[in-house]
C-alpha cells in the first residue's frame, strides 16, 4: 500500500496516520494511533480500519529530545513489523508557527527548516517537536518528500487591526503581531460547517477548539477575522496548564518581586497554571469534572467563565453570532462544560437542547435558541494529508 505518513508531534505525544493514496487520497486512515506518555511511561496505541487494535509498551531513555528520538524509532520499527507490504511515499507534519514567511503548507528542506528554528522561541513547547520529527523521518526514510503544514496559515485572512499590538511600529516590524494558532483543526471544521449549518455557515461562526491547548476563533463567510491566541500558543483562553492572557504587570511584579527569570516564567506560563494550576489537582477536564473538591469546581468554572467573556468579544470582531461551533477533546466529550458556556452566553441568544446535549449530538441548539450551536469532532491529521498530497501533486 502506497501511502502518506502524517506525524503530529507533540512535547508528551506523537499522533499518526496512514493515508492511502491510490488510487487518490483516501477519504479515511488505513491506520492511526499514538504515541503518549512521553517523559513518563510511553505506551503505543493504534487502531487499522478493520477495527484491530494495538497496544505496546514503548522503551525510551535520556532526557526529552533522546525520548522523543526513542519513541519515533519505535514507531517505525512498529510500522515496518506489522505493514509489511507499506510503502511510504510521502510524509506530512504539524508544524505550529510559520512566523510571516510561511502562511501555506510548503515542502521541507534543510533551508525552510533553519527558518523555522528561528520561531523556537515562539512555540517553545511544540515547535522543537515538530522540527524534530522531520528530521527523524529524513534519516529513517531518507529521499521521501516531507511537508510542513503550520497552525498559523489559517489565520492570515484577519484583516491587519485583528494582527496587530499597541506596541511601537519598530518592534511590530520585527513580526510581533498576533498570528492565532489551532489553524489546521479550524480549517477542518470550517470545511465541514455547510453540511452542518446550511446558510448560517457563511455568517458569523464562533469555533471554539477546547482540549489541553485550548483557543477560539471567529470566521466570517468561512475565514479567520480574529482569534484568541496571539503572538505565541500562550495567549487567550485558559487550558490544560497554560494561563491564558495575563496581565504583563504580573510578569514584571514575578521578575522583579519575586526574582523570577525566565525559565522560571515560561514553567509558571506554560506547565504550571492554567487547570492544573487553578485546581491544583488535574489538567484533565475529566478528572476535574469527576472531582468533589471545591478546587475543581472552581478551576471548571473559571475555563468556562473565560470562554464566555472570549464569545463576546469575537461576536464584536465578527460582527455578530450566527453559530457557536465546539470541537477538540473537551468540546466535543464534556457536555457539562458546553452547557456551562451556553449558560453564560445566553444573553446573546445562545441556548441549548439539554437531551441532545448530553448524547452528544452535532445539532445542540434548542428550538427557540437564536444561535445555532453544534459540536463536530476535528480532525487535524486529515487536512495535513489532504495539503500534503495538493503539495506534492499525488
Amino acid at each position: 500500500m502506497k501511502a502518506i505518513l502524517i506525524i503530529n508531534a507533540g512535547s508528551s505525544s506523537v499522533k499518526f496516520a496512514l493515508y492511502a493514496t491510490q488510487p487518490e487520497l483516501a477519504a479515511k486512515p488505513a491506520l492511526w494511533g499514538q504515541i503518549e506518555g512521553i517523559g513518563a511511561t510511553p505506551m503505543l496505541s493504534a487502531q487499522d480500519a478493520a477495527g484491530l487494535r494495538y497496544r505496546e509498551p514503548v522503551h525510551t531513555a535520556g532526557g526529552q529530545a533522546e525520548q522523543h528520538r526513542d519513541a519515533l524509532n519505535h514507531l517505525f520499527a512498529w510500522l515496518a513489523a506489522n505493514n509489511p507490504a507499506l510503502d511510504i511515499v510521502a510524509a506530512g507534519h504539524r508544524i505550529v508557527h510559520g512566523g510571516e514567511l510561511h502562511s501555506a503548507p510548503v515542502r521541507l528542506d534543510e533551508l525552510v527548516l533553519r527558518e523555522l528554528d528561528g520561531f523556537v522561541p515562539l512555540a517553545p513547547l511544540h515547535q522543537p517537536h515538530n522540527l524534530r520529527a522531520v528530521r527523524a523521518v529524513a534519516v529513517m526514510l531518507p529521499g521521501i518528500p516531507q511537508v510542513g503544514c503550520f497552525d498559523t496559515a489559517f489565520h492570515r485572512s484577519q484583516p491587519p487591526l485583528a494582527q496587530a499590538f499597541a506596541l511601537p511600529r519598530a518592534i511590530t516590524a520585527r513580526g510581533v503581531k498576533r498570528y492565532g494558532f489551532h489553524g489546521l483543526s479550524y480549517d477542518y471544521v470550517a470545511r465541514q460547517l455547510p453540511e452542518v449549518l446550511g446558510a448560517r455557515a457563511s455568517g458569523a461562526v464562533l469555533i471554539a477548539h477546547l482540549g489541553n491547548g485550548a483557543s477560539m476563533c471567529a470566521l466570517r463567510d468561512g475565514k479567520s477575522v480574529a482569534s484568541t491566541m496571539g503572538f505565541t500558543t500562550v495567549d487567550g483562553l485558559m487550558m490544560g496548564t497554560r494561563t491564558g492572557s495575563l496581565d504583563p504587570g504580573v510578569l514584571l511584579y514575578l521578575m522583579e518581586q519575586q526574582d523570577m527569570d525566565a525559565k522560571a516564567l515560561t514553567n509558571l506560563l506554560y506547565k504550571e497554571s492554567g487547570l492544573l494550576g487553578v485546581s491544583g489537582i488535574s489538567q484533565d477536564m475529566r478528572t476535574l469534572l469527576a472531582s468533589p473538591a471545591r478546587e475543581a469546581k472552581e478551576a471548571v468554572d473559571l475555563f468556562c467563565y473565560r470562554i464566555a467573556r472570549e464569545i463576546g468579544s469575537l461576536a464584536a470582531a465578527a460582527g455578530g453570532l450566527d453559530a457557536l461551533v465546539f470541537t477538540g477533546g473537551i468540546g466535543e466529550h464534556a457536555a457539562p462544560v458546553r452547557a456551562q458556556v451556553a449558560e453564560l452566553s445566553a444573553w446573546l441568544g445562545v441556548k441549548i437542547d439539554a437531551q441532545a446535549n448530553a448524547a452528544h449530538a452535532t445539532r445542540i441548539d434548542a428550538a427557540d435558541s437564536r444561535v445555532a450551536v453544534a459540536v463536530v469532532p476535528t480532525n487535524e491529521e486529515r487536512m495535513i494529508a489532504r495539503y500534503t498530497a495538493e503539495v506534492l501533486k499525488l
